[in-house]
């Protein structure tokens, strides 16, 4: 009906009097009750209401929402524990809001210095030191590996001649014609396999010592080193915040992140010269530990398997007694890790 109403006024002519007042016809009549039932049978304002079934749905699906229809609750107060779990949140908040702004000005920095657009803080002879720290661990885990491969070969060495030296030891007796010549070939083998065992708990020793200098002693400064190279990056990104601000308009609200900026920065550099610091202790205590576990180990290395291809026993034993390293006796399981402790 309101199409009608609507289509009917968008066509009409209004003729105008000449005192310029508008004529009525006798369609104004009916178009303004028209008009006025449209009005009233619209919704009001006031008492409107949310039909949760669909159109032409029950009136139990209406959901009132006027002023006078809504239904009666009682307000619970907060309470020390809801206070708590705001304050919980608000901490939380600004713990995540401080580490986007953290992770945008150092990721910021960081593409910068990539594409030259940046500068960083460099100290030299650091940053050469670390360097040679990496191609030493490098090159240590290459010796790691080798020794492991020698520990696995030098196993299979001893297994076969101990398999064989069994089978001389049975054919020495099933064989009387041969039994002399069998008799001393598995002699021979079962003194080798006891040098080669001697050998293999030397060679396991230094390959020991060496995973430990490895993965554990140069892994823990370099560790160091990676707080440092974040600290050293954090450090920049808010230098070149600093600088900029710096550069920009003094203003009241410019003044306020000025001054914030500068707090910020020298916290930064604070932590960066701590670490800086601290890398550079470790770096010599380093050193001095890992000349002086590689010369007990390449001594040792180099003991044993001289005696050991030298087929001096008495040697290859006082080496071991010289290291304190005390050999398994053959069959023997693992320890527990309980007793490991």
């Amino acid at each position: 009906m309101t199409d009608g109403i609507l289509g009917k006024a968008a066509t009409m002519e209004i003729p105008i009097h000449g005192n310029g007042e508008a004529g009525r016809l006798p369609e104004d009549d009916g178009l303004e009750q028209d008009l006025q039932q449209v009005m009233v049978s619209g919704p009001n304002l006031n008492e409107t209401s949310i039909v949760s079934g669909g159109y032409g749905g029950s009136a139990d699906g209406l959901i009132p929402t006027g002023p006078g229809r809504q239904q009666p609750h009682s307000a619970t107060p907060a309470g020390p524990g809801d206070e708590v779990a705001r304050g919980i949140a608000g901490e939380k908040f600004d713990i995540v809001k401080k580490w986007g702004i953290n992770t945008y000005k150092c990721t910021k920095q960081l593409l910068s210095e990539r594409f030259g657009r940046g500068s960083r803080t460099v100290d030299l002879e650091l940053e050469l030191q670390i360097e040679l720290l990496r191609d030493t661990k490098r090159k240590y885990e290459s010796i790691l590996q080798l020794g492991r491969a020698l520990t696995a070969h030098l196993y299979s060495l001893l297994q076969t001649q101990h398999a064989l030296g069994d089978a001389f030891a049975d054919l020495s007796q099933k064989s009387p014609e041969l039994q002399e010549e069998f008799g001393y070939n598995a002699e021979t083998q079962k003194l080798l396999c006891k040098n080669g065992e001697t050998l293999l708990g030397a060679v396991n020793f230094f390959v020991s010592s060496i995973n430990t200098l490895v993965t554990k002693t140069m892994e823990d400064t370099l560790m160091t080193v990676k707080q440092y190279e974040a600290a050293r990056l954090e450090y920049d990104a808010y230098r070149t915040d600093l600088e900029e601000l710096s550069l920009g308009p003094r203003d009241a609200g410019t003044l306020g992140r000025l001054e914030s900026a500068q707090a910020t920065f020298q916290t930064h550099r604070e932590k960066y010269e701590k670490l800086r610091g601290d890398v550079a202790i470790k770096l010599k205590f380093l050193e001095e530990n890992k000349i002086k576990v590689m010369h007990k180990q390449l001594l040792l290395f180099h003991n044993a398997v001289s005696a050991y291809f030298a087929g001096n026993q008495q040697q290859l034993e006082q080496t071991l007694q010289q290291f304190n390293i005390k050999l398994r006796p053959p069959g023997s399981e693992k320890p527990s890790w309980l007793e490991e402790q």
